[in-house]
C-alpha cells in the first residue's frame, strides 16, 4: 500500500502530464494546421513550438543521468523557459510538481512519469522537477535556454544565488520502483 510519502511511477500519457507540460513523441497527424509530411522515405511533423520566454534562445543540451536513488529530497524549477527532456539511450523517471501561488512546490501535485526512449516531456515554466534512472545511466537530449543553463551551472558550482532557476529541499518522498 502506498503512503503519502511514496510516489508511484506512472506511464507517460498526454492526459496524465497535461498540468506539467506536453507529451512529446505523438504519432504523425496530417489532418491539422501544423506542418506535416508523410512519404515512403520519411515522415516529419511539428510536435511542439518550444517557448524559451522573452528574448530567449533555444539550447540543445546533452544530459547523462546516473542517479538511481529512489529518495527524492529536492526539486528544481526554471522560471523563464519550457524545458524538454527526451531519453535517447534508456528510460528515465521524471518527477514533476506544479507551483503553489507563493511559488513553492505543490507536493500534493507530485507525480513521477517513466519516459521511454523515443518519447519525451516538455515542461511548462515553473514546474518543479527531478530525474532518476532505474537500471542504467541514460543519455537525454534536452531543450532549454542557454542563460538558464549558465545560471544553474554557476549556482551548482559556486553556491551563488540563481536567478532563472530554483533548487528547493522538500520533505523526502520515495519512488515506488517497479509500479509502472
Amino acid at each position: 500500500m502506498l503512503t503519502a510519502l511514496c510516489i508511484a511511477i506512472e506511464p507517460l500519457e498526454a492526459h496524465r502530464c497535461e498540468p506539467y507540460g506536453w507529451l512529446l513523441g505523438n504519432p504523425v497527424r496530417t489532418d491539422g494546421d501544423a506542418p506535416a509530411f508523410v512519404s515512403p522515405a520519411s515522415d516529419f511533423w511539428r510536435e511542439h513550438l518550444f517557448d524559451t520566454g522573452t528574448d530567449g534562445k533555444t539550447e540543445i543540451l546533452w544530459v547523462v543521468y546516473r542517479n538511481r536513488n529512489a529518495e527524492i529530497a529536492s526539486l528544481e524549477l526554471h522560471r523563464l523557459t519550457q524545458q524538454a527532456i527526451v531519453p535517447l539511450t534508456a528510460p528515465v523517471v521524471h518527477i514533476v510538481a506544479t507551483s503553489l501561488e507563493d511559488g513553492e512546490p505543490d507536493l500534493a501535485s507530485l507525480r513521477a512519469f517513466e519516459i521511454p526512449v523515443g518519447k519525451g516531456l516538455c515542461m511548462r515554466p515553473n514546474i518543479w522537477h527531478a530525474t532518476r534512472v532505474i537500471n542504467s545511466e541514460a543519455t537525454c537530449l534536452m531543450l532549454t535556454r542557454p542563460s538558464t543553463t549558465y545560471d544553474l551551472v554557476v549556482h551548482l558550482k559556486t553556491g551563488a544565488p540563481a536567478c532563472e532557476s530554483v533548487v528547493r529541499s522538500i520533505d523526502r518522498r520515495t519512488l515506488e520502483l517497479g509500479t509502472s
